[in-house]
């Protein structure tokens, strides 16, 4: 039996999460895994639900954050030489920036036979400043050179890696898509989109907008409020919206809404019909996707936006900024309309378009399970993991 060390950054909720919880528990009796990682950060919720969910008992590194610290950084990574001393795993996969930075230096060191890691999208546009993108791209390379294999999870972000940014040869880099229990999004959605509605004063004629995401500058939840504000302002329809998640821009957000004039709800507000809810992280939110009608991502840059396909696997018609590996996930034109991120009308018009044409968006509804039902589900993720480690280390 093969032993794998699986390092994830923190343990918020997300895309990484749902990936190495699920290779941590499916990936069969020819692994022995153990999953470590981060501490989240205050704003955001815990994923550690999950992992009970499955049966999964992580071990927590205290000093592993997201901002960069030396001291607790340095700290990090002699715990995680710790752990791959006691463990001694064959393969040390890491997943996102600060864990494969760390856990990979420290595997290194410790010779691993096998090291892996995967891009949960990456930091080399509309995080930092030029100087400090600049390093973080050096350190990514000299630290591929001695990686075994590199996974993306899409085309473009394959093409990226290795073309724009020259972190890899194409060679070294295999595209896995992430993979979900997407069954959860897909089923009794009659019953949970009556719960959200009822539960959020929602009318027959009101139609819900949402979007799904850290409240961060790279998600850019300016451009889903100003398309709000437009267009109840130009289709003379009943339009809510709902923010769903958290983070440092949340205060910003709010006084934007409220400089258009906009109504707004935070978490817990008697109010009960605002123009926009911030309903912080809802841990069932497979309810919230049945009862919008419509969902939204702004960003600046993605990696795979774990919402989007969410968003498809409940049928909803998605409006969505082109960046990153969204393109590799939607059926542009046919489950989501898309436009550039610098594109501020062009992504309004998409928005008006889907509100004002009842019959688009049920069409749109229709295709998106057909497209992610298989495609993104854990039991692919795990045969295409398993058969990527088989390579490696034969």
């Amino acid at each position: 039996m093969k032993r794998i060390l699986r390092i994830i950054n923190r343990f918020n909720l997300g895309g990484p999460t749902y990936n190495a919880a699920y290779l941590t528990k499916y990936l069969g009796p020819k692994y022995e895994t153990l999953l470590i990682g981060g501490v989240k950060e205050d704003n955001e919720d815990s994923s550690e639900f999950i992992l009970n969910q499955l049966g999964i008992e992580p071990i927590i590194i205290p000093g592993m954050r997201r901002s960069i610290n030396a001291f607790q950084d340095l700290a990090a990574y002699n715990y995680i030489k710790r752990i791959i001393k006691e463990f001694k795993p064959d393969i040390v996969h890491t997943h996102a920036s600060k864990a494969g930075m760390l856990g990979r230096k420290a595997a290194f060191s410790m010779n691993v036979p096998v090291v892996v890691h995967t891009f949960h999208g990456h930091i080399f546009h509309s995080y930092f400043n030029k100087l400090k993108t600049k390093v973080f791209i050096n350190i990514e390379r000299l630290l591929a050179k001695k990686t075994s294999g590199i996974i993306a999870i899409s085309q473009l972000q394959k093409e990226e890696l290795s073309y724009v940014y020259n972190i890899a040869e194409a060679s070294k880099i295999t595209v896995i898509p992430l993979g979900f229990d997407l069954f959860r999004f897909h089923d009794n959605q009659t019953e949970k989109r009556y719960v959200f509605r009822k539960e959020n004063y929602l009318d027959d004629d009101e139609i819900a907008v949402g979007i799904i995401g850290r409240l961060v500058p790279v998600k850019n939840h300016s451009l889903f409020v100003e398309a709000i504000a437009r267009v109840k302002q130009t289709t003379g329809k009943k339009i809510r919206g709902f923010i769903i998640g958290d983070g440092q821009c949340r205060t910003d957000i709010e006084k934007l809404a409220h400089n258009l004039n906009l109504v707004i709800a935070p978490n817990g507000s008697t109010t009960l019909k605002p123009d926009i809810r911030f309903s912080s992280w809802i841990r069932k939110v497979d309810y919230a996707y049945a009862g919008l009608d419509i969902v939204t991502l702004t960003s600046n840059n993605e990696g795979t936006p774990v919402s989007l396909i969410e968003a498809q696997a409940s049928c909803k018609p998605i409006v969505s900024t082109n960046v990153g590996g969204i393109s590799d996930i939607v059926v542009p034109g046919e489950t989501a309309l898309l436009s550039e991120s610098s594109n501020k009308p062009a992504f309004i018009e998409n928005l008006e378009k889907l509100i004002t044409q009842p019959e688009l968006r049920r069409k749109m509804s229709e295709k998106g399970w057909a497209f992610v039902g298989k495609q993104f589900h854990y039991s692919r993720l795990v045969d295409d993991t398993a058969a990527f480690y088989e390579k490696l280390l034969h």
